[in-house]
């Protein structure tokens, strides 16, 4: 039992969340180089040929944004480390929401210069909501930036969040030299360019007069000046952290490493072990024996040799282990996972056991969802769902060469069990045109180089004018057919079997509900 603890306490399991070019991604990578777990850091834009390792998907690397979040573990000081590595842009957010599900933390990085940005709100909320500890990382100090204080006043006023630096930044641009450590008041000096390698740090004592010497005797004035203000600012209080009503400030570069390594050693130092989880049965221990997981992502063809499908598990409690049957509540049958796998982006490791806190990747025949609960043989609840998102964007598809077919229907199944791009069909039609909705138009062009790149087939696509989806909880009648609709709106089916309505304005569900007494429409489209 003491080793089970052991190993569950070690584990960090976060996510890194960011407004789109904030450096979210650059920084992944840094986390990877000082972890060891590669020896030179991608470059994320520019016309280097290495491109980030945590963008494996083709069109990632083509555009240089992450457009699927991906899940990356290795060790570091003691700890055992899962990145949950998410994209930035809003039309990919759906799959951030179901991510943040996963993490026990999240690091927020914010531009500098730009500050906090209407993404970075929107994620911060779906962090609030849990009351996960959020660490912030205030990026791209080697540019002009805001002033710091400013920073840390916009962070509090736009995301109601108190803030409190560890670190404080000398200068900015081509003046950022370093960071004063606040607890052990001693500054960290940066020397050179690192980008893909380790930066390196000198430590001088912040009355040493090496550092008039360094920074010149006015910048040396003016930071004893700040360290001596910030100093009659709030007390830290690690609970508050915990909490999610704290967010510890860190200043630094990514694309340089200027401040990387203090974040990183200061973030596991202060972030929490897995959490414990709620169930309709109540709260499960992180440190039960008991093991139990949920599945908050599944991907298909992350191997393209292997046409495979990857359910992704975040392991809540206790033990994993290789062969051993588990349970699977959706469907009520027991199994074996034979072949779990670690990740780090595409790069995938057989493990024979894995604990409260990682993230492990399972082959998926095709038996699981979006939301499933896993548990030894034996204990039966269910974990709290995760949110699916009304698609606000439709289009028709269908395949531009009808010999296709079986390839259309394949691709349109296995990227609708995703559950990131959402797509129906017509009751009662085949499968030879479908209805595509996602959250974000981005995801069409996803969608449409997926089915060409992964299944060979291209696609006609015609916009609809739909703007909301209702899941019918409720009919008058038994075929949907025959509802009586306004005009603009349609039956549609999912993958499941269940059936939606799909229409134009808010205005049309009165309509509906007044002609179709006895319908029943549900605001959630839930997985």
């Amino acid at each position: 039992m003491s080793a089970l603890k052991d190993e569950i306490s070690r584990r960090r399991t976060f996510a890194i969340i960011s407004h789109p070019d904030a450096g979210k991604t650059t920084l992944t990578e840094k986390f990877l180089l000082y972890g060891g777990a590669i020896a030179q850091a991608g470059e994320v834009k520019g016309k280097r040929a290495k491109a980030a390792t945590s963008d494996w998907m083709e069109i990632e690397r083509q555009r240089g944004i992450s457009v699927t979040s991906s899940v990356m573990q290795f060790q570091h000081g003691g700890y055992c480390i899962n990145i949950l590595d998410t994209p930035g842009h809003q039309d990919f957010s759906e799959d951030t929401y179901r991510t943040l599900m996963a993490a026990d933390s999240a690091v927020m990085v914010i531009d500098g210069a730009k500050g906090v940005e209407p993404q970075t709100r929107k994620l911060f909320r779906v962090c609030a909501l849990r009351n996960i500890p959020i660490f912030t990382f205030i990026n791209k100090m080697d540019r002009e930036t805001k002033d710091p204080l400013a920073l840390c006043e916009e962070v509090e006023r736009e995301l109601g969040i108190d803030t409190y630096p560890v670190n404080w930044p000398i200068g900015c641009g081509r003046e950022f030299a370093g960071v004063y450590d606040r607890e052990r008041s001693r500054i960290l000096f940066f020397q050179g360019e690192g980008h893909g390698k380790k930066a390196e740090a000198t430590e001088v004592d912040l009355d040493d007069p090496k550092v008039g010497e360094l920074i010149g005797e006015k910048r040396w004035s003016t930071l004893r000046d700040e360290v001596e203000l910030l100093g009659a600012g709030r007390e830290f209080d690690m609970e508050a952290v915990r909490a999610g009503k704290l967010s510890p400030v860190f200043f630094g570069s990514a694309l340089t490493n200027f401040g990387v390594e203090p974040f990183l050693a200061e973030f596991l130092r202060m972030t929490t072990p897995p959490l414990s989880r709620t169930a309709d049965s109540g709260v499960v221990d992180a440190f039960s024996p008991d093991f139990s997981a949920f599945v908050f992502k599944i991907q298909a063809n992350m191997n393209k040799a292997h046409r495979d499908r990857l359910a992704f598990m975040r392991i809540c409690s206790g033990k994993f282990e290789r062969d051993a049957e588990v349970y699977h509540m959706q469907t009520g049958k027991k199994m074996r996972l034979s072949q779990p796998q670690t990740m780090m982006a595409a790069e995938r490791e057989i493990v024979d056991e894995a604990y409260a806190g990682d993230i492990i990747g399972v082959f998926d025949p095709g038996i699981f969802s979006i939301g499933d609960t896993i548990t030894v043989p034996g204990k039966k609840f269910n974990f709290s769902g995760i949110p699916t998102f009304e698609p606000e964007h439709f289009m028709r598809v269908s395949p531009k060469d009808t010999m296709k077919r079986k390839q259309f229907i394949k691709g349109t199944e296995q990227i609708a069990q995703e559950g990131a791009i959402q797509i129906f069909k017509v009751p009662g039609a085949g499968m030879e045109e479908v209805i595509v909705g996602v959250v974000g138009t981005l995801q069409f062009d996803v969608f449409e180089y997926r089915m060409r790149n992964e299944y060979g087939v291209e696609l006609y696509m015609y916009g609809l004018p739909y703007e909301h989806l209702r899941r019918i909880s409720a009919s008058p009648v038994e075929d949907p057919k025959e509802l009586t609709l306004c005009m603009g709106a349609e039956v549609l089916e999912d993958f499941r079997g269940r059936h939606l309505i799909a229409f134009g304005g808010e205005w049309s569900v009165g309509f509906l509900l007044k002609h179709n007494p006895g319908l029943e429409l549900s605001e959630s489209v839930s997985v």
